[in-house]
């Protein structure tokens, strides 16, 4: 039998004590950074921006054709990295990183998406936040850690990557891979994050145990031609917890026709 097929079989990878601990750790980690100060808990709104000044309890965000200023109202104490701030040119997170502004529990900062701006609010006290009962995840199962075949494409290619705001973003994309799961051929197309693959994936869980939306992956870079790709660390995307999250969505070829039990659960 060759070493590879056209659609590689899944490689089970022993799940010890010692995967298993990893994997738990990881876990602890995502919850963590979930409600952390910058994580998704403590969202209270997403504002549009309009072309002009738009007032909010703190300043006015002014915009111009592809820049937003901020100016201080007289009564509001605003500071930015703890100093005090009464007007500036405001960067946004894309490409970042974003200026936080700080006025008591609350944060603003600017996000871009295209064309548009817009200011995104925390509030560090917020209640979702505090009363956060935690993540629920499936067990982990060997079955789902598996060393999938890579190919990279031979020819420079984009997806189009769909969002929860109505717009298309394509991106490029280094490669595939291929795996059998439960007797079915799957095949999931990354896009690039730094020095990971990142993997934007919906299957027949979604709208029940998981997440209606999809759910995302991360993994290493391919070491020859192999991807060792772990569902057991796939996890909800931030429109999960808050409605002020502009998330991506899976394309269609990232559209799985079997269950995938692993990873984190949707709390509905």
């Amino acid at each position: 039998m060759r070493p590879w097929t056209a659609c590689l079989a899944v490689t089970l990878l022993a799940a010890d004590s010692g995967y298993v601990a990893s994997v738990e750790q990881w876990r602890r980690d995502r919850e963590t950074e979930l409600r952390a100060d910058d994580g998704w808990l403590n969202l209270t709104a997403l504002l549009w921006l309009k072309p002009g000044p738009n007032r909010l309890d703190v300043g006015l965000f002014d915009l111009t054709p592809g820049r937003v200023s901020f100016r201080a109202l007289p009564s509001a104490s605003v500071t930015l990295e703890g100093r005090p701030v009464t007007t500036m040119e405001l960067r946004p997170d894309v490409p970042g990183p974003a200026d936080l502004l700080a006025s008591g529990e609350l944060r603003f900062h600017l996000i871009r998406r295209g064309e548009r701006f817009g200011v995104r609010i925390r509030d560090l006290n917020h209640p979702t936040r505090r009363n956060f009962p935690g993540l629920s995840w499936f067990p982990i199962r060997e079955t789902y850690h598996v060393r999938t075949r890579y190919t990279a494409h031979p020819q420079p290619k984009t997806i189009d990557i769909p969002n929860v705001l109505g717009d298309t973003e394509s991106r490029p994309t280094p490669g595939y891979v291929e795996f059998t799961l439960h007797g079915r051929p799957c095949r999931l197309e990354p896009v690039r994050s730094g020095d990971e693959l990142f993997f934007i994936f919906k299957d027949l869980t979604a709208g029940r145990e998981t997440y209606p939306g999809g759910r995302f992956l991360y993994t290493p870079l391919p070491r020859d031609s192999v991807v060792d790709l772990d569902f057991n660390k796939a996890y909800s995307p931030p429109c999960a917890f808050t409605p002020y999250a502009t998330c991506p969505l899976p394309p269609p070829q990232n559209r799985l026709g079997v269950r995938v039990e692993a990873g984190e659960q949707y709390r509905h």
